[in-house]
């Protein structure tokens, strides 16, 4: 009778469409916009796109299951999800405290990031880059993130814009806001992509993006090349720190969950793929090399939209884009903090979104004036910073442990059980998960992600190039 009630006090989204959009939000965010395109531009086009999309499959779709799984069951958040379904004096839960870590240090570096988007949004819509030249262009961004006053208020705008749209609700906040940005976003991103595409010279890029050349996988090592694919579809979804297992608990039992996965995954690969067509005809129209690393974004783009007809207007479009990429992920994952501090102190979300902002805010502020008075601070040796560090817990440690610690409880008997959890994920109508699956996320999948966590490490401190 008790989970009956709590399952009904839970709160539920008003859609299934609201759902997707929301996890696929969460899971979209600048290392699709950002990341994607120059990590495709290094390792040769197509052929990477290709293998790519195989691991994001093989390897990202069947954790994204175990944490809906997770979520869904409990009818909670990554704080108490654990602790619902774990056997009796077993210590699973504990993941749930070091999940609850990893979004409060994704936040704190994830909102300057978002203000960095939010800045060049205003910079671009006022002409700020009108008639510069390409270093001048690089100047920018370097005065930019260097100018504490500046960082720190669109830091701070992106942290209330966020928890703005919280306090309005799951429904009529944070559903409804998101189901807006998504459209937008892919409307937005469809008016550049025929831009670009129509550019002088776009078909060079295209051939580049679309057209598989496995001889680019020889030139920049095919263990590298293959690597950089497992490791972009593994992190692009957030998995391993409870941010999408929330949204698992939010939803009904009426859809199976491979199906519903998969279609986050479509989206979530979608606007990727769209970013590129967006960024390799630019860059081949205008002779830029698209390989470039972060600073295509912020500075081989601008350089482009100068150079191009209407560039203001496409420039402007093009980081209102990139803000609305980063904001879907920044108002999902408060939404995971605010039900963190309701399910483990059962705070009002008015209480948690107020202590959370100030908390947030303050969390942040580190990784701001690591580009300005504590620039000294480079925990990786010279011209590193207190982001790449935050960055480096959660990318080569948080995600991929935090997903294997969800893959063993949901598939071994120590955990919640392969069968417990096969039931679940197989609820309700559509895509089912084949039985011939267990083995391989028993033994298989386990070991892939051990891989990529020692391979990160290596390739992080230089061992391997």
């Amino acid at each position: 009778m008790s989970l009956h009630k709590k399952e009904e006090s839970r709160a539920r989204l008003g859609s299934r469409l609201g759902f997707i959009f929301l996890s696929a939000g969460c899971a979209i965010g600048l290392g699709n916009v950002w990341r994607f395109p120059y990590i495709v531009g290094q390792y040769g086009g197509a052929a990477f796109v290709i293998i790519y999309i195989l691991f994001l499959l093989a390897l990202g779709l069947p954790i994204m299951v175990c944490e809906f799984a997770v979520g869904r069951a409990s009818q909670k958040s990554a704080a108490k999800s654990f602790q619902a379904l774990e056997p009796k004096g077993s210590k699973w839960h504990i993941h749930g405290y070091v999940a609850m870590a990893g979004n409060y240090i994704l936040m704190m570096f994830y909102t300057t990031v978002t203000g960095w988007m939010l800045t060049y949004f205003v910079k671009m819509l006022k002409g700020d880059f009108v008639g510069l030249d390409a270093n001048q262009t690089g100047e920018v961004f370097n005065k930019t993130i260097s100018n504490t006053p500046i960082m720190l208020f669109a830091m701070v705008c992106a942290v209330v814009i966020g928890f703005v749209i919280c306090s309005f609700g799951l429904q009529k906040g944070v559903e409804k806001v998101t189901k807006f940005m998504m459209s937008s976003l892919f409307i937005i991103m469809i008016i550049l992509v025929i831009r670009a595409v129509t550019l002088e010279g776009a078909g060079a890029g295209l051939k580049f993006y679309l057209l598989p050349d496995f001889s680019k996988m020889v030139e920049n090592g095919v263990l590298n090349t293959v690597f950089a694919a497992l490791g972009q579809s593994f992190f692009t979804l957030s998995i391993g720190i409870g941010s999408l297992a929330i949204f698992g608990s939010y939803i009904d039992k009426e859809r199976s969950l491979l199906g519903e996965s998969l279609n986050i995954a479509i989206l979530d690969t979608s606007v990727a793929l769209l970013a590129g067509l967006i960024i390799f005809p630019a860059c081949f129209s205008f002779g830029v090399n698209p390989g470039q690393g972060p600073g295509l974004v912020f500075v081989t783009l601008p350089n482009i939209f100068n150079n191009m007809a209407g560039g203001r207007i496409w420039g402007t479009l093009f980081f209102i884009f990139m803000s609305f990429a980063a904001l879907t992920t920044v108002i999902a994952i408060f939404e995971n903090i605010i039900s963190f501090a309701s399910d483990l102190w059962n705070w009002s979300r008015k209480k948690a979104i107020i202590i959370n902002l100030i908390a947030i805010i303050v969390l942040s502020i580190p990784c701001v004036l690591g580009f300005s008075v504590w620039s000294n601070v480079t925990p990786f040796g010279e011209g590193s910073t207190i982001l790449d560090l935050e960055d480096f817990i959660i990318t080569n440690n948080l995600l991929p442990l935090g997903s294997l610690v969800y893959l063993l409880f949901c598939v071994t008997k120590y955990g919640w059980g392969f069968k417990k959890f096969f039931a679940e994920a197989n609820e309700g109508v559509g895509l089912k998960l084949p039985k011939w699956i267990k083995g391989y996320m028993q033994y298989g999948l386990p070991v892939v992600i051990i891989v990529i966590f020692v391979f990160g490490y290596l390739q992080k401190f230089g061992v391997i190039k």
